[in-house]
């Protein structure tokens, strides 16, 4: 604080709030000190004196407050004259704004250890003439400081009045910020967590100033009132939601219009609540609407319903399903991912349809887009955590949904087994693995694998399980034994030993093409183990 004059009345405390009071050259300026004579410390006229104390006992450090004006007659420094300077030091590191003091009785003159240090500190020492008791300073000071903020509790409140009565008619962000403008008479604007503006009112010339001033990147301004810019945060529900700046060509921002500032952010706070509360009720309508869709139980008009959302779902579409990877956090990525399919589908179809369901989002595109480029733009909205993604075939119309739906879903599903995390599947590539996902029956399909490969279709015995592993390269090589041994780090003999093991086990697979066809299923059918 020191060494940096602040305006009337106010200025802003290393914690970021505005304090309120008058400031010692104020204070120098009432008619009980009108003899009264600085000696020290003139940098410091811009402390803000909030209340008054006088000190008659020697530990007075242990009494003392910020922001104090300190009244003494020097009594309790008779004996110590030589730590005076130190004195200084103390006071100014616990905050005080000024020590006022009289000499001829207890102490003749100041050291001038003392003075210096206060200069060097910027901590005001103030001469008081010896004929103003201090009943009359602390009556006229405190009677100044207790009118100037009753002032401005009265301008904020009203002001405060005047924009809940915007939040109950309907009003939002415009409003507020014009309001706020209006009574200001400077630029205002209403800036999200990312810096982006929601709403700006004032003259033109002002506004362009303040989007300078707050452009994305730009580290915002703290609330000050001592110069042409103030910025308070919006917090609602324990989160910033971004934050109120103001701009002033001329320079005259208050305590007061900070403070009006601290009601507009309060009340923005109350909007963006507002709207977050109609989102959430329409994006689970939106979801219940698409959801029942999917399924088949859409009922009558489904296409004139969807047109009530924006969405045409009676043309050719493809659909697509995003769930999230089993790793990720499920929770904050979900409504992140609602958010980038959104701006994804807006880019590409602004007629298609986006919601978000319990573990993934589903979209719905018109066939002229291509929906793989989509799903990567979606993708690429997303900073962390990873989805999986299935595309559908184009389906005709609203009662091709629900099979497109499935085709999507079993895509995502299939093609995070095959190709891992973040995987991007079409129902038309998955080759055998659309066959297997299209049998209904899954007790079915484990009986077949347990049937056809025995022991080795569990993975409760890790030599079992290695010999299964032999079995996959080795179909996968068409019973190559060198290229075998080669990708398996086996010696040729080790691996001529592990083919005899598992004909014993399996059969002779090596010369029934049928019976190394139904292992190869088999063993497709363990990959999509968990589908």
């Amino acid at each position: 604080m020191r060494n940096d004059p602040a305006p009337p009345a106010m200025r802003l405390a290393s914690t970021g709030t505005i304090l309120h009071g008058v400031s010692v050259g104020e204070v120098l300026g009432v008619s009980t000190l009108a003899d009264a004579r600085l000696i020290a410390g003139g940098d410091g006229l811009g402390r803000i004196v909030q209340r008054l104390n006088v000190m008659e006992v020697p530990d007075i450090l242990a009494w003392v407050k910020p922001h104090e004006l300190l009244l003494t007659t020097g009594y309790p420094l008779r004996n110590t004259p030589q730590s005076l300077d130190r004195l200084v030091t103390d006071l100014d590191e616990r905050g005080l704004a000024a020590l006022a003091i009289k000499l001829g009785r207890y102490l003749d003159e100041l050291p001038g250890e003392m003075v210096e240090q206060a200069d060097r500190l910027g901590f005001p020492l103030i001469l008081l003439p010896n004929d103003v008791g201090f009943d009359d300073i602390l009556n006229q000071v405190l009677t100044d400081i207790l009118n100037r903020q009753a002032a401005i509790l009265a301008r904020t409140e009203e002001a405060h009045r005047a924009l809940v009565q915007i939040v109950l008619a309907g009003g939002g962000m415009r409003e507020v910020t014009a309001e706020v403008a209006g009574l200001l008479r400077v630029a205002v604007g209403a800036i999200d967590a990312s810096g982006h503006f929601l709403a700006a009112a004032g003259e033109a010339p002002q506004v362009a100033r303040l989007r300078e001033i707050n452009a994305p990147g730009r580290t915002p301004a703290q609330p000050s009132g001592n110069g042409h810019h103030a910025s308070v945060p919006i917090v609602a529900g324990g989160h910033h939601h971004g934050r109120i700046a103001a701009y002033s060509v001329h320079g005259t921002l208050t305590p007061s219009d900070v403070g009006i500032l601290e009601r507009a952010a309060t009340v923005a706070a109350l909007v963006i609540t507002k709207q977050e509360a109609v989102t959430a009720v329409e994006s689970k309508y939106r979801a219940d609407f698409l959801r029942d869709v999917l399924t088949g139980r859409g009922g009558l008009r489904v296409a004139e319903r969807a047109q009530a959302f924006g969405w045409d779902l009676e043309r050719p579409v493809s659909v697509m399903v995003a769930e999230i990877d089993p790793d990720a956090e499920e929770r904050p990525l979900q409504d992140r991912m609602c958010a980038a399919w959104q701006a994804s589908v807006r880019k590409h179809d602004p007629r298609g349809a986006v919601a978000g369901f319990s573990h993934e989002v589903v979209a719905i595109v018109g066939a002229s887009a291509d929906p793989a480029r989509v799903a990567r733009d979606a993708l690429a909205g997303i900073s962390d955590g990873t989805f999986s993604t299935g595309l559908s075939r184009v389906a005709s119309g609203v009662d091709s949904l629900p099979g497109a739906y499935n085709q999507a879903l079993k895509a995502a599903r299939v093609g995070r087994q095959l190709h891992g995390a973040g995987a991007v599947a079409h129902f038309d590539e998955l080759g055998v693995y659309r066959l297997l996902s299209l049998v209904s029956d899954t007790d079915e399909l484990h009986s077949f694998v347990r049937e056809t490969l025995g022991p080795l279709a569990s993975d409760d015995d890790a030599e079992n399980a290695d010999l299964r592993r032999t079995l996959q390269a080795l179909l996968e090589t068409n019973l190559n034994v060198a290229e075998t041994a080669r990708r398996l780090h086996f010696h040729y003999n080790t691996l001529r030993y592990r083919i005899g093991k598992l004909e014993r086990l399996l059969g002779n697979f090596t010369e029934d093409a049928h019976l190394r066809l139904n292992l190869t299923l088999a063993l497709h059918v363990l990959r999509m183990r968990g589908i």
